[in-house]
Parts: C-alpha cells; sequence; structure tokens
C-alpha cells in the first residue's frame, strides 16, 4: 500500500484545509498519516483513518537548541511512518521536512505553500532583511528531481522562478484548498439587516485595522449595519491582535467579536457580505472561497491570491492596497443596493462550481502525487 504522510504545523489547520485531500487518498487506496502540533482535534482526524503524530513545533520559536529538536522529533516521526510521498505545508514544516526527508532518504516530496506571507508581501525593513534568507532556505528546501512545488497564483510562482529558488517545470498550479461546496451553500433568505463580516484569524495584516475604520465610517451614514470580526488571536504570530484590543472596540460598540467559530457555513448564512482587506501575502483565501460558494459579495484588496477569488464588479470589488476610501465606497455600495449583493453573490458561487471545489483540487493534488510515484519507480 502506498503511504503518504502530510507534514502540517498546526492540526486545526489540517481539519479545516486538508482533511479532505486526505479522505481522498484514503479512498484511492493510500495509507496516510500526519505529524502535526495536536491540539483539540486528534479524535477527529484518527477517526478519518489518518495516523496521528504529535510535533511539538513552534511557529515563532528561534531558539536553536528547541529548534534542532523540532527538527529531530520531525525525522524520529518520518522514520516511525516511513512514507512514499511526503507533502508539507507552509513554510517552516516546508523546510525542516526537507532536511528531515534527506536525513531519512525519502526524496518524494510535495511543498504547498498557501502564499509567501509577510516576507514577500510586506515593504518593512524587517520582512527586507528576512527576504534574502528566506530564498536561500527556499532553494536547498526545494532542490531534488523528486520533489514539486504546489503553489496557489501566478504572482508567487513569478516571484520564486524571477529569484531563482526553482524551475517553473517544477511547479504545480492548485488554486486553493478546495470547498466543499454542498456544506457551504447559499442562504435560503436574504438578511433583514445588513451583517458585514471579517473571516480571518486575528491579525493586523489580515486587515483588520481597515475593517474597524470602515466598520466606524459606515454606521455613522448607517448604524443598523454590523460589522462582525469571526476569528480569534494567534499566538504564534507576532502579527496578532491582543484580546484587550478586540474587547476595547467591542464595548465601543464599532463591532462584535464572534471569535473562533465551528460552524462558519451558519455563519456566512447570516452575512450580506465578507470584507477582508489583507495584505498578508494570500495564496488563495479560503474564507473568500467559502463566501463565494455561500453567494456572498466580497470587497478586498487587489492583491496576489485576492485577485483570482474576485472578479472586481462581478462577484465583489478589489480595491487598491490600503485605500481606505475605496474601501469604505465599496462597502456602501453593497450596503445600499441588496440587489447587487444578490446578483454579485449568484456570480460568485458559479466561479467556484465551475473552478474551486474540493473534488477538483482533490483530483489535480492527485495527479500530483501519482507523478512522483511514477517519477520514484524509473
Amino acid at each position: 500500500m502506498k503511504r503518504l504522510l502530510f507534514i502540517v504545523s498546526e492540526d486545526w489547520y489540517f481539519l479545516s484545509h486538508r482533511l479532505h485531500l486526505a479522505k481522498a487518498a484514503i479512498n484511492a487506496g493510500y495509507e496516510v498519516g500526519l505529524i502535526s502540533r495536536v491540539s483539540s482535534y486528534r479524535d477527529i482526524i484518527e477517526s478519518a483513518g489518518i495516523k496521528v503524530i504529535d510535533w511539538q513545533i513552534s511557529r515563532r520559536s528561534s531558539n536553536p537548541f528547541h529548534e534542532l529538536s523540532t527538527l529531530f522529533d520531525l525525522w524520529r516521526g518520518i522514520r516511525l511512518f516511513r512514507p512514499d510521498i511526503v507533502h508539507a505545508v507552509a513554510l517552516k514544516p516546508v523546510i525542516y521536512a526537507s532536511i528531515a526527508c534527506f536525513l531519512s532518504g525519502i526524496q518524494s516530496r510535495v511543498s504547498a505553500l498557501g502564499g509567501l506571507g509577510f516576507v514577500f508581501s510586506s515593504s518593512n525593513k524587517y520582512a527586507a532583511f528576512l527576504r534574502p534568507f528566506i530564498i536561500f532556505l527556499f532553494k536547498i528546501a526545494l532542490r531534488g528531481k523528486k520533489s514539486i512545488l504546489i503553489l496557489q497564483n501566478p504572482d508567487d510562482a513569478e516571484i520564486l522562478t524571477t529569484a531563482g529558488v526553482i524551475a517553473e517545470n517544477r511547479i504545480r498550479m492548485i488554486r486553493g484548498a478546495g470547498v466543499d461546496t454542498q456544506l457551504f451553500s447559499p442562504a435560503n433568505h436574504f438578511p433583514d439587516k445588513p451583517l458585514v463580516i471579517l473571516p480571518a484569524r486575528m491579525l493586523w495584516a489580515k486587515g483588520i485595522g481597515e475593517f474597524v475604520n470602515a466598520a466606524r465610517r459606515v454606521r455613522i451614514q448607517r448604524p443598523d449595519v454590523r460589522f462582525v470580526l469571526v476569528g480569534a488571536p494567534d499566538d504564534q504570530n507576532l502579527e496578532s491582535v491582543s484580546i484587550e484590543q478586540l474587547q476595547e472596540w467591542v464595548r465601543d460598540g464599532i463591532v462584535e467579536w464572534w471569535g473562533r467559530c465551528e460552524n462558519m457555513p451558519e455563519v456566512y448564512r447570516q452575512a450580506t457580505i465578507v470584507c477582508l482587506p489583507t495584505s498578508y501575502g494570500e495564496g488563495l483565501p479560503k474564507a473568500l472561497l467559502e463566501a463565494a460558494s455561500c453567494e456572498i459579495p466580497i470587497v478586498t484588496y487587489d492583491v496576489p491570491g485576492c485577485r483570482e477569488v474576485v472578479q472586481d464588479g462581478n462577484n465583489g470589488f478589489l480595491v487598491p492596497l490600503k485605500n481606505e476610501e475605496m474601501l469604505f465606497a465599496s462597502l456602501m455600495k453593497l450596503i445600499e443596493d441588496p440587489e447587487l449583493c444578490k446578483r454579485m453573490g449568484i456570480a460568485g458561487r458559479k466561479m467556484v462550481l465551475d473552478h474551486f471545489s474540493q473534488e477538483q483540487v482533490a483530483e489535480e493534488t492527485m495527479r500530483v502525487w501519482e507523478e512522483l510515484l511514477q517519477e520514484g519507480a524509473k
């Protein structure tokens, strides 16, 4: 039996973004394992027939002794599972998996990046300082004739090929993690009062500040409009918004904060508009795909990843990066025109059905695995 091992930093991320791929692999005859930091979801993942190996990775740590221990634990987990293919997701797991696979003699590797993150999207000095170092690490991590890189948008591919990180023929473009279009389906009613939501981790780079500023302005003209932040802070990320700040906005009556919600389809069915003014360096934001699948119009910044999901004027509005005046105007245009919201929502649902379903993503990913297995047999 073919053995496939996912390496992901957080079990909650695997559950929301990669579980359907693992299930598709099991149905295709693979034995599937997961190495991840386990929080609360081991039982759910194991009930799907996946072997779970706990990995105490820290996305924030820079302590060399802790990182060596993390790398050793990963190597030990790979040796325990003995995979034919390793599928690593996100920057740190991709880099560590490349080292651990080399030490374990595993050649067939998939490296999947859901965006290049703030190091490549930000213009601040810290990001500029880190960028050459990350490029160097990528060049090492992604080398190998039996190594394939999955990216979610062409902008990221251009950045990495231009930097000489990887040859174009080793990149496969798979647009997003896929959406369960039956689960994320439209509501059978239109909300009585406008509800604008931002579904994301509570990170400044996800546009939390711009969303709150827009809420302040909109509510001066339309105090009946509710603005809701849906998501939790991320203590593993330096960009995390503090709980105290979130609570202050709630006390001031600017926004509501619902925290992390397990039933996101129900959240979307209550929404009139999804707004994600992100500058994070996204791959293809799954939240935007889910919103579109639920026939919700979208307002987002015109940045890589987001522009692949939103066709300006068709299923939402693309706003120039950091242009808060246009962000406000785009929201007001939708709030004042329910029929426009409905038309854009229908267009978004059609786009997801045509291009972004879980079934399509699983089929494209399985072709990558089979390609590696065939190369390994040569």
